[in-house]
């Protein structure tokens, strides 16, 4: 996919930079602001996954947990050795992820476990209170969408190397066509 028009393309760029502010900011929070002994999503993974609904799903009172996969979350927020692995893969994820998104360097790869990332917390997090849509199914849709259009095309770094690497990282890593064949396809 091509973005032709000029300004659609600045206003491409300015998403991919916002989102990747937005991990960017995330992953440093946990890196940096854990004076306590470090970043660990155990008290999330084995209190906070058991999920809310919202009308019309049930009505006032009802108990929960409401999310069918709390077990799953618990257990591992119980597991020393995942929990090192889980808590490596959020800090840096979210770092690599953002870094990746504000240069527009590997676009298509940072997009892609973005929207993998967002989707697991949104599984983990069932939040329904208000309604099907929360942050993290909006920024899996929007990490989504940035993998798609190529978005490091457009003032990234994916941009400006793409006519120097494989066609199989271009295509599957970076933000996909060689500028001969954007030009052509405009």
């Amino acid at each position: 996919m091509y973005v032709v028009d000029r300004r659609a393309q600045v206003a491409v760029a300015i998403g991919r930079i916002v989102i990747g502010i937005i991990f960017l900011w995330a992953g440093l929070e946990k890196l940096l602001g854990s004076g306590d002994g470090g970043f660990t999503a155990a008290g999330f993974l084995q209190h906070g996954t058991g999920g809310t609904l919202g009308w019309p799903f049930v009505g006032e009172g009802a108990e929960g947990p409401f999310n069918p996969t709390v077990d799953f979350w618990v257990s591992i927020g119980q597991n020393d050795a995942a929990m090192s692995v889980v808590n490596f893969l959020v800090m840096f994820g979210q770092l690599g992820v953002g870094i990746g998104l504000i240069l527009g360097l590997f676009t298509r790869f940072s997009a892609a476990m973005g929207t993998l990332m967002m989707l697991f917390f949104f599984v983990a997090a069932w939040d329904f209170e208000f309604g099907i849509v929360n942050q993290h199914l909006a920024y899996a849709v929007v990490t989504f969408g940035l993998a798609v259009v190529g978005a490091g095309n457009y003032f990234g770094l994916d941009g400006a190397l793409r006519d120097n690497v494989s066609p199989w990282i271009r295509d599957w890593i970076m933000s996909g066509e060689r500028h001969d064949r954007l030009v052509a396809a405009a």
